[in-house]
C-alpha cells in the first residue's frame, strides 16, 4: 500500500518493515504489562535483542557473509548499543540515586519515547537526503480491499496470537516452577523474534545484506524505545537487580557486532562470526537454564 501511494523503498524499509517485524514484541509486552508479568515484559525485549544479534545475524551471516553500510557502523549499531545503555541506567534507581525500588516509570517511558522520535527523525532526513530516487511498485494488481482486509487481519491476529503467547508463558513458567522470566528471554524471546529471523534470512539468502543487518539493529533500537517506552507509560514496569545480567549481555552482545566488523574482512560479519555468535546464544541458553 505504501509502495502504491508513493512512499520510497528506503522509508518502506525502515519504519513499516521495522514496525512489522517488532509488532510481536510490542503486542506481548503491552499484554504482559497490562496483565501484570512485568518481568515478562522486560524479558521479552531483553531476550530478543540478544537473540537478534547472536542467533538470528549468526543464522544469517552463516547463509552468506553481511556486508555493513558505512553508515550503520557508525550510526545505527552505536544508536542501538545507546539504546540499551539507556536500559540499564534507567532500570537501576536503586543504585544510582538511592530509590527505593528499581523500575521503568511513565518518566523514563516518556524518556525512551523521545529518544524513539529522535531515531525516527534521522532515519526520515537520511530517506529525505535519497528522495531523488524514484519509487517502483513491485506488485501491480493493487487492489485497496484485499489490502485493508489483509492489514486488518494481521493486527488482529497478532492481537490474539500475543494474547497466546503471554498467557502460554505464564501457564508454561507455572507449570514448570520456573520464573516467568526465563521463560521470556527464551520462549517467548525467539517466538516474537521469528519475523526477524524469517526477513533477515530470506535476505541473506538472496544476499540482500543491507535488508538482512538493518532489520536487526532497527529492531533492537525499536524494541527498547518504542516497545519499552510505550510499555512503561502504560504500566510502570518494576525491575529485578538479578535482570542486569541479562542488560549487561545485551550491551555485550551489541558490542561484539559492532568490533566483529573490524576483525577479518572489515565491515563484514563472516560465516565463522556468525558460527561464533550461535555457539555464544546456545551457551547464553545454557546459563539461563541453570540458573533457573
Amino acid at each position: 500500500m505504501a509502495y502504491r501511494f508513493g512512499v520510497s523503498a528506503l522509508i518502506v524499509g525502515l519504519t513499516i518493515v521495522a514496525f512489522g517485524t517488532s509488532a510481536p514484541e510490542l503486542i506481548v509486552s503491552l499484554l504482559a504489562s497490562m496483565n501484570g508479568s512485568t518481568d515478562l515484559a522486560i524479558a521479552n525485549i531483553t531476550g530478543s535483542n540478544i537473540a537478534n544479534i547472536f542467533l538470528i545475524l549468526g543464522i544469517s551471516a552463516i547463509i552468506y557473509p553481511l556486508a555493513v553500510q558505512k553508515s550503520t557502523v557508525w550510526r545505527e549499531i552505536p544508536f542501538a548499543l545507546l539504546s540499551v545503555l539507556i536500559l540499564l541506567l534507567i532500570t537501576n534507581d536503586q543504585i544510582i540515586d538511592g530509590g527505593s525500588v528499581s523500575m521503568i516509570s511513565r518518566i523514563d517511558g516518556f524518556v525512551l519515547i523521545s529518544f524513539f522520535v529522535i531515531f525516527l527523525y534521522y532515519i526520515f532526513s537520511t530517506a529525505f537526503q535519497n528522495n531523488g530516487e524514484k519509487t517502483e511498485v513491485p506488485n501491480s494488481d493493487f487492489a485497496p480491499f484485499r489490502v485493508t482486509l489483509q492489514i486488518i487481519g494481521g493486527l488482529g491476529g497478532l492481537v490474539v496470537g500475543g494474547k497466546w503467547i503471554v498467557d502460554g508463558a505464564v501457564s508454561f513458567a507455572s507449570t514448570l516452577g520456573v520464573s516467568e522470566s526465563l521463560i521470556g528471554l527464551t520462549v517467548v524471546a525467539i517466538g516474537t523474534s521469528l519475523p526477524e529471523l524469517a526477513t533477515s534470512a530470506v535476505a541473506a539468502y538472496k544476499k540482500n545484506v543491507d535488508i538482512a543487518v538493518g532489520n536487526i539493529v532497527g529492531s533492537n533500537i525499536f524494541n527498547v524505545f518504542w516497545i519499552l517506552g510505550v510499555s512503561s507509560i502504560v504500566t510502570p514496569l518494576p525491575f529485578a537487580p538479578s535482570a542486569n545480567i541479562d542488560v549487561l549481555v545485551a550491551i555485550g552482545a551489541t558490542l561484539l557486532l559492532f568490533l566483529a566488523l573490524f576483525v577479518g574482512k572489515k565491515h563484514t560479519i563472516q560465516k565463522w562470526q556468525g558460527v561464533i555468535f550461535v555457539l555464544l546464544y546456545i551457551s547464553y541458553i545454557g546459563y539461563l537454564v541453570i540458573r533457573g
